[in-house]
């Protein structure tokens, strides 16, 4: 793949992009790969980049703006050292699990999301989750980095007898020193440690008094520390076993640094896989972070016809005959957003040349960086500050000379650096190149300096290289007029405040504003007057026209906008009445339905009373009155207007993993299953039946209409706690998910997770899997009288 030119990703301070994109990575190989970036020239590269934004966007989206990635280490330094036999540390072996659980966490987390994000499901799948090496390290290893005493049996054999052996020790010890026959002897009653063996403080002038071995002095002189003969035998079994235990503890570690070696590979796979993910969220971060848009990619086919269709979803990239840049409102990433004014900047494939005449600070410059850079980052696979609609085709390359480079060190002047500079760009480019040329021909006569630049855009025509030049030269206005394929643009300037709007306006060539300049600046007006009249009556006519012109394209401008945001607010009214409508229907189906009803409810309570007269033999008149309130309310029924049924959607319309609104239950869901007039949909981690006309596709706003019953079964005998103790987190995973749902449809305000202390690692498991679970309200840490840390108390969500 070739790589765009080094000087030209300087110049147009793409490095600072990287910079910036590197801030949101979460660990070290990610953040090397962000500062690493390089845009692609490869189309099918470069879509493929974009999309992935695209999908990490949509992810982050279900997950309110958040994927975690903390815990994640670049390990791959310490699989060399497994491989070069070295024992790794505790801390280092820690590293490596966190590593690869927090990958499989997020690798099921990519997997099991209900939207398509195939790019990222492929990097996800790289991911190996080397279980075994996981639940070796957390076997042997606690989280603090010691290696536990069940670590193995030698280990808990050895430890044991420490403990035993050391306990004797003491005992002995703190007898000595609290006998009273000693007490005179000891400079105090303690026992401490010298060179890894127990003494006693036994005062110098009684040296010999307590046999034993003197390990150390005192500074003074005054006391010596003594290990009691009586104490020597138990000191050195002591110290035996801890040699034991060291011995043991090295073996564990060199059997789990073997274990990583023989997992290599796989380790290091997975945390490409992971830098890869976390650099495409990086991405999708800082997309949020500029308000960025994907721009529509098109394919450059010169067999393609040289009109632009639209993306559609079975055609995405779109084939063109040339390369173009179509950018509405772009902003140059690097600005303030808060001051910076967007451009809309058009050139390739209906001309192949730009040229942008204005004045100084005008925004000639900022708009030729804004392209180039916006493209880079497209390349690059970011999401660019444009509006909807942008577009480009990817570049083979991209070329820019901007700014003043003169080299006191080569005795270059400003005309010679720049044409240095533009001659290795001819030599580079090709029909797939863009080119930024800012002031061109600028340093020199301006007579020759205008005729070299009109030869050089010539050249850059007879290649068919698109590009952007920006020029003070009148003459190149002119140049564009008059030559097929380019087109004259300019950055406006507010004469009445002097200074630029930064605006560009294409199609029209910019205006000489000198004389306007100097007279708002007070430069007396004989003076502007005698300048004028040297002019030419044709330029100034000109001039003034060019002024119209500008006039008249601004008020059509505004008119436009005006008309587009009416058509808007208007589309949004017609929405909200259609929508309101929509409610009244509705709530006038239920109160008929709901009359009726009722009315069939009395009716059902008379004819039962009927019924009761004629078995208990009551006289005919009694019977006669309740036939009539019958035949009453009969009457009044058939008044009612006939109940509504509630409008079917069309089956035609739904498809199963379609996203619904489920009415009665307020809540959105995934169509999982449909029959005549019944759907089954999955809401959150249990299913409901319901019936058709009961759903509403995605997107429309929650309905304020009276529920309708579904009926979803309870589970009887719900206790109020769950005990996951003992199993492993794949386990309590399940065993979590099926008590949260029979405790959510049995109704319970609260629950109990029962998940012990141990090492922490199902604890952690389960107030992750809570953090975001959709029948989980809050949840807080156990009271003392509740078990404590070893209790997560759930409340759960209202129904």
């Amino acid at each position: 793949m070739r790589q765009m030119n080094p000087k030209t990703i300087r110049t147009l301070e793409f490095d600072k992009i990287r910079h910036r994109l590197a801030d949101h990575t979460t660990f070290s190989a990610s953040h090397r790969l962000a500062l690493q970036l390089e845009p692609s020239t490869d189309f099918n590269e470069v879509a493929r980049r974009v999309a992935e934004t695209t999908e990490a966007r949509a992810l982050l989206d279900r997950h309110a703006g958040h994927i975690p990635l903390g815990g994640a280490h670049d390990v791959r330094t310490e699989v060399d050292d497994a491989e070069l036999h070295k024992i790794l540390l505790p801390q280092q072996l820690l590293d490596i699990r966190d590593t690869l659980r927090r990958a499989r966490t997020l690798k099921r987390t990519i997997l099991k999301t209900e939207i398509e994000i195939p790019h990222l499901t492929e990097i996800a799948q790289r991911i190996e989750e080397s279980r075994a090496l996981v639940d070796a390290i957390n076997s042997a290893l606690s989280d603090d980095g010691e290696v536990k005493d069940t670590a193995s049996e030698a280990l808990s054999r050895i430890r044991r007898d420490l403990r035993i052996v050391h306990d004797r020790l003491m005992d002995r010890l703190q007898g000595m020193v609290n006998s009273q026959r000693n007490a005179p002897y000891l400079q105090e009653p303690l026992v401490t440690q010298r060179q890894g063996r127990y003494v006693i403080p036994l005062k110098m002038e009684f040296k010999g008094r307590i046999p034993g071995i003197v390990h150390d002095t005192s500074a003074s002189g005054a006391t010596l520390f003594i290990e009691p003969l009586s104490a020597v035998d138990l000191g050195n079994d002591w110290r035996e076993l801890q040699i034991e235990e060291e011995r043991e503890v090295e073996r564990i570690l060199r059997e789990l640094s073997r274990f990583v070696a023989e997992q290599a590979d796989p380790i290091r796979w997975t945390v490409e896989a992971l830098a890869d993910i976390d650099l495409v969220f990086a991405k999708a971060q800082y997309a949020y972070t500029l308000d960025a848009t994907p721009p529509d990619l098109f394919r450059v086919d010169p067999t393609a016809s040289p009109k632009r269709y639209s993306p559609t979803e079975h055609n995405p990239y779109p084939r063109i005959q040339s390369p173009f840049i179509d950018f509405k409102k772009a902003r140059h990433p690097l600005l303030d957003p808060e001051t910076v004014v967007p451009v809309g900047v058009h050139v390739g494939d209906e001309f192949k040349v730009l040229i942008i005449t204005g004045p100084n600070t005008g925004g000639k410059t900022v708009t030729l960086k804004t392209t180039g850079l916006l493209a880079m980052m497209a390349q690059a696979g970011l999401h660019i500050p444009v509006a909807d609609g942008s577009a480009l085709t990817p570049f083979a390359s991209i070329y820019a000379d901007i700014g003043d480079e003169q080299s006191i060190e080569q005795s270059l002047s400003t005309f010679s650096s720049h044409m240095t500079n533009i001659i290795d760009i001819l030599e580079n480019a090709g029909d797939r190149s863009l080119v930024l040329l800012d002031e061109i021909g600028a340093g020199t006569d301006p007579i020759e300096g205008s005729a070299l630049a009109r030869a050089l855009l010539h050249h850059l025509l007879s290649r068919q290289i698109t590009a952007l030049v920006a020029t003070h030269y009148s003459e190149l206005k002119i140049f564009a007029y008059n030559t097929d394929n380019v087109r004259n643009a300019s950055v406006e300037f507010d004469v009445e405040t002097l200074s630029p709007t930064y605006r560009l306006t294409i199609g029209l060539p910019g205006r000489s504003n000198a004389l306007a300049i100097a007279g708002r600046l007070g430069l007396h007006p004989d003076i502007i007057t005698e300048a004028r009249s040297s002019l030419s009556p044709s330029e100034l006519e000109v001039d003034d026209m060019l002024e119209e012109i500008r006039v008249d394209r601004a008020a059509a401008e505004a008119a436009r906008e005006a008309s587009e945001t009416a058509e808007r607010d208007s589309k949004a009214r017609v929405r909200e009445l259609e929508e309101r409508l929509a409610e009244i229907e509705a709530e006038r189906r239920a109160v008929i339905n709901a009359a009726r009803q009722q009315a069939e409810l009395e009716t059902e309570d008379l004819r039962n009373e009927l019924r009761s007269l004629k078995r208990r033999a009551i006289h005919s008149e009694a019977i006669e009155q309740a036939l009539g309130r019958i035949e009453e309310m009969e009457e009044e029924t058939e008044e009612l207007p006939p109940a509504t049924p509630p409008p079917q959607p069309d089956i035609e319309d739904l498809t199963l993993g379609d996203r619904v609104w489920v009415s009665s239950l307020q809540r959105e869901g995934e169509l999982t299953e449909m029959t005549d007039g019944e759907a089954e949909v999955q809401v959150g981690t249990f299913r409901a039946r319901v019936p058709l006309h009961d759903l509403e596709s995605r997107g429309q706003p929650e309905r304020t209409v009276e529920r309708q019953a579904v009926t979803v079964s309870k589970p009887a005998n719900v206790k109020m706690e769950v005990d996951l103790r003992g199993q492993t987190v794949d386990e309590a995973a399940v065993s979590l998910d099926k008590y949260l749902d029979d405790a959510y449809l049995a109704g319970l305000p609260s629950a109990h997770i029962i998940h012990g202390k141990g090492t922490g690692a199902l604890r952690n498991y389960v107030r992750e899997a809570l953090q975001n679970h959709p029948l989980v309200a809050e949840y807080r840490r156990g009271k003392r009288n509740e078990g404590g840390d070893g209790v997560t108390v759930v409340k759960l969500a209202s129904h």
